[in-house]
């Protein structure tokens, strides 16, 4: 019995994840390969049949005053990781993600499980930050292989001498059987002439208090100018249910809560989305739904930031790093007004134009992430590690190109 440790965290790491563990029960399976997966993760990935060790999906957080409620109970969380792995050495340790937790563990397993091949999947984008080479050089230290899933993520690592495959982007799987508009309006019992807004202002607690105010009030003034406009606003957790039905009713919206299972579906029947920024962006894009970004975090945070960090990035939403290019308008901290996401909303709405160049540049966007298959490469490239470091591995170094094996 072969058993595979994953470390993730946050709603989209559980969905990531989820996705991994289904291929590489998958590929196990067709391997002859009996196979366990231990995980920290959420309700998806132990849905596809991976062993919770922890629930990380609630204790995630962007900034640093945001991460310091989540300090105990991701220590404590990462403490009984540690304890398992330490009394069970897996066969293989993937991280995906989650970038402060994970570098706990990975060296920790670097440390005290020397000879279990650690596997970075989905690094974090501190590649595209202008912080230093600091957290790169411990990424690339801890790891044996990066599996990368942005073709300038994979030239990035390795330019630093990690040993990477690129393997493409799971989403490219995941959309091959995506609904259409039509199909997602008909589940959805949504008129095809009506104009439907996707809103998605939050998988974090965080976001809850920054975000969904002002993503609220421009809402409301859409509202105003198009008085039949209908909002869907996905649930990315149950918990959030309450919050978003009072707020509903306080800025005297047109919308509907979607149930998460079907926050694809919202997506799909949209005619645009305005949205936080996350991994949630690619998804939209690859829907081919035009859409507006947004983030803000705490003022003293986007200070420190800024000022003693010297933080700065060229963007934050997936789809403009892609091609490192600004294909969808991004409105970070001062600039996510409602005045501003009203008036970015409003010309993707009425300016048949705007919305031609931004899925034609989608289009550009998705021939870049690879082709279908991703977390069947990614599981093959980490069983044939399992299998082959009893004797000691050699990676391979493969340049991004279409993605290979």
């Amino acid at each position: 019995m072969a058993t595979i440790f994953i470390s993730t965290g946050e709603v989209s790491g559980d969905m990531q994840g989820a996705m991994l563990v289904e291929a590489l029960y998958r590929q196990a399976q067709s391997a002859g390969i009996p196979l366990e997966i231990m995980a920290l993760g959420g309700a998806k990935m132990a849905q596809a049949g991976a062993v919770l060790l922890g629930d990380t999906t609630g204790i995630g957080s962007i900034g640093i005053l945001e991460s310091l409620p989540y300090i105990w109970p991701t220590l404590q969380i990462q403490r009984a990781a540690k304890a398992y792995l330490r009394n069970s050495p897996p066969d293989a340790i993937i991280l995906i993600d989650y970038i402060g937790p994970n570098l706990g563990i990975g060296n920790f397993a670097k440390t005290h499980l020397p000879q279990v091949p650690r596997i970075y999947y989905i690094a974090p984008q501190e590649w595209a930050w202008s912080l230093g080479d600091r957290t790169t050089t411990q990424i690339v230290g801890l790891c044996d292989r990066l599996l990368a899933i942005f073709p300038i993520e994979a030239r990035y690592y390795q330019e630093h001498g990690a040993a990477v495959d690129w393997v493409g982007h799971p989403f490219i799987d995941v959309l091959e059987k995506a609904p259409t508009r039509e199909q997602a309006r008909q589940t959805l019992g949504i008129d095809s002439d009506e104009v439907a807004i996707a809103l998605l202002p939050a998988s974090r607690q965080q976001e809850l208090r920054y975000l969904l105010p002002v993503m609220f009030e421009a809402a409301q003034q859409i509202q105003a100018h198009h008085p039949s406009i209908q909002f869907y606003i996905p649930l990315s957790w149950e918990k959030y249910r309450p919050t978003l039905e009072t707020e509903i009713q306080r800025y005297g919206l047109r919308a509907k809560l979607v149930e998460a299972s079907q926050s694809r579906m919202a997506i799909a029947a949209a005619d645009l989305a305005i949205t936080k920024s996350g991994t949630v962006n690619l998804e939209i894009a690859l829907l081919n739904i035009p859409q507006v970004v947004i983030y803000r975090v705490n003022p003293l945070t986007a200070w420190i930031a800024r000022h003693l960090l010297k933080f700065s990035i060229p963007f934050m939403s997936a789809p403009n790093l892609v091609l490192m290019k600004s294909i969808v308008p991004e409105l970070l901290q001062e600039q996510a007004t409602a005045t501003n996401i009203v008036r970015e909303a409003l010309d993707l709405l009425e300016n048949p134009d705007r919305r031609e160049q931004m899925q034609q540049d989608y289009q550009q966007m998705r021939d870049a992430l690879g082709e279908p298959g991703v977390c069947d490469r990614a599981a093959q490239i980490i069983l044939g590690l399992i299998q082959t470091t009893g004797g000691g591995f050699n990676p391979r170094r493969l340049l991004p190109g279409k993605p290979k094996v």
